[in-house]
């Protein structure tokens, strides 16, 4: 089984790969869970169903917290309705760090709980967004100079 960064996915598709990844957000319904998942590289969507994996990897799934940190193992899937093209059929899934009490959540916050959380709020997708233009800002300076 090969570790991979999930920019790599597309390269995988139909492979048995481990993802090392932190929970970004989860839902679930009944006998299904998505997980949204993330590392440096991007995002994706893991998906958990209960009759494939057992009750104890889906228990696990159900009750990971925000920014869990973790090795997913599983399926890659090639996914149209995914803005990656691909997403994750989790087999197995390894806690290394359950995260409590994360205080950003996805609900709207305001600018002084923000500020004061912001090493928490760079992990946000738009935060995330801004300080890859801004690096990619940077490096086209020192290249230009």
């Amino acid at each position: 089984m090969k570790k991979i960064m999930i920019q790599d996915m597309p390269q995988h598709i139909g492979e048995t790969v481990k993802l090392g990844a932190w929970l970004a957000n989860k839902r679930s319904s009944g006998k299904i869970a998505f997980l949204q998942l993330r590392d440096g590289s991007g995002f994706v969507q893991g998906v958990v169903v209960k009759e494939e994996v057992g009750e104890e990897i889906f228990a696990i799934a159900k009750g990971m917290t925000q920014e869990t940190s973790m090795y997913v193992i599983g399926e890659v899937k090639a996914d149209e309705r995914s803005s990656f093209g691909c997403e994750l059929s989790v087999t197995g899934i390894e806690v290394l760090h359950a995260a409590t009490d994360f205080p950003i959540t996805p609900k709207e916050h305001g600018p002084e709980f923000l500020m004061d959380n912001r090493h928490l709020w760079l992990r946000s997708r738009k935060q995330h967004a801004v300080m890859k233009i801004r690096n990619e800002i940077i490096r086209a300076t020192y290249e230009f100079f």
